[in-house]
Formats: structure tokens, sequence, C-alpha cells
């Protein structure tokens, strides 16, 4: 399925539009797979020396693989990427479902406006998929710059101070098989309010990050 963004999410006249493929992991083509992994090997690698090394072989996902994609085209190719995938994570004692949020990149040229973009075309997909939140979360020394895109736009609700236990995507002798983060939770209410997220600052993801 395809669709464009509308106007107001287009950013500056002076860059063409983007036009938002949302595709089901199994619709996706070996030749899919294979631009999706040049795309986040380009985007992650100046990030850090070891940011690029999951998408290597035509791999098109870091940990866990994701359920839904919206992928943004314009004519220079792949221009904005994110996922999801529907999990039940742990906050205190509460089993929550969520849509997590993860996989995002962005082409160095669209900074500061691709997370807009993807959050408001993800918004449609999560109340599609029927579930209460969707959940992403980014590292503690993006609070700053994710408040100023997402909170104070209202897109979503800045969780600061969350520390999330996660499932490592493969095992390593020399590594427990679990690790903690610090991070920045960042939920969008779908189905309920913001008022029914529970309270807590540890999270259990119970698998590999998105």
């Amino acid at each position: 399925m395809n669709m464009i963004v509308p106007e107001s999410t287009r950013g500056v006249s002076a860059r063409p539009p983007v036009r938002w493929r949302l595709c089901w992991e199994n619709d996706l083509e070996l030749a899919d797979h294979i631009e999706l992994s040049d795309f986040f090997r380009k985007t992650y690698g100046p990030t850090g020396e070891f940011n690029a090394k999951p998408f290597e072989g035509h791999r098109s996902w870091a940990g866990a693989r994701p359920e839904i994609r919206a992928i943004g085209y314009d004519d220079r190719g792949i221009a904005i990427h994110i996922a999801a995938l529907r999990r039940f994570i742990k906050i205190g004692q509460t089993d929550l479902l969520v849509a997590e949020l993860g996989l995002y990149g962005v082409r160095p040229d669209l900074e500061g406006l691709g997370i807009t973009h993807s959050i408001r075309v993800m918004y449609p997909v999560l109340r599609d998929l029927g579930v209460p939140f969707g959940f992403g979360t980014v590292r503690a020394a993006l609070q700053k710059h994710i408040t100023r895109l997402l909170g104070r736009q209202g897109l979503a609700t800045v969780l600061p101070g969350l520390r999330v236990r996660s499932a490592r995507p493969d095992i390593y002798l020399t590594v427990p098989p679990t690790r903690v983060e610090d991070v920045v939770g960042l939920v969008l209410p779908i189905a309920r309010p913001m008022s029914e997220w529970p309270a807590g600052d540890t999270i259990e993801r119970n698998g590999p990050e998105l």
C-alpha cells in the first residue's frame, strides 16, 4: 500500500515531496531488503564504528524483526524509514501491549524533519493495529532534541530517566544475554489516554530492541 504525505508534513517547499510506502514485512522483496540494507549502513555508519555492522549481508533489521514498515522515498531513493512491532512489555507488575517503534533512519540532508514526518505517518497505522500505545526509546543524550521535535508539538509524550532491559539479538560467550540501558521513552497514546500508562521507570522489553 502506498500513500503521499499531506502537504503539511512535506517540510520546506524546496524539497521534493516524500512518497510513503507502508508494507508488511512479508511483502518485502529481496530487492527491498538490499536497498534498505544499503540505506541503513550509510545512515548508521557515521554514528559509530559498529552501528552499521548489523546491516551487513543485505540484512535490513538490527535486532527484533519488524512487523510493518513505513518507508519514505523521494527522487533520490529511500529518504526516511521507521518500523513497528507489536509486543508486550512489562512495567512494574503490569504487562502492556504496545507497538514498539524503531529502526528509525533519515538521510542526512533531511535531518530535523524526518522524525516528525515519520510519527505523523505512523499514527493512522497504529490506530489500525488497535494498540493502546506506541512506544519507542532514544539515547538519553537526545532528550532535548526529541522534546523539541515531538514533545512540544504534541506528537509524543517524552519520559526521561527510564531503564530498559532487553535481550541481545545474538548470544555471546563473553557478555550476558541481556543488557540494561538508560534511555528516554516516547509514548504515543493511541486507543488509551496517557493517564493509563503504568507508573514505573523500569521496563522489561522481553526481547531484542527493534
